[in-house]
């Protein structure tokens, strides 16, 4: 299975600054810094830039293509339970 990565969130990851992971949540999959959902051994990586995209190998399963609007919503993201640990961190 090919993955595919769109442009606009390799642009977004460049811009942010910092790595990202593909993580599964309350709401589904969602892009998160790994300040937020840290990587696991077991992510698939994926080089952008000087960053990486890690992708969890349950979301492997499910997605074939990472789009824009997986990216996490700020004021969302923890009112899952899944996320809610790291949010004095963040």
């Amino acid at each position: 299975m090919e993955l595919i990565v769109d442009d606009a969130v390799k642009e977004f990851i460049l811009a942010e600054g910092t790595d990202y992971r593909l993580s599964t949540t309350c709401s589904g999959p969602a892009l998160v810094p790994t300040l937020i959902k840290p990587a696991k051994e077991s992510d698939l990586k994926i080089p952008v830039g000087d960053y990486t995209l890690y992708i969890s190998r349950v979301q492997l399963n499910y997605v074939s293509r990472i789009t824009i609007d997986m990216v996490y919503d700020a004021e969302k993201i923890f009112s899952c339970a899944a996320l809610s640990s790291v949010r004095d961190i963040y």
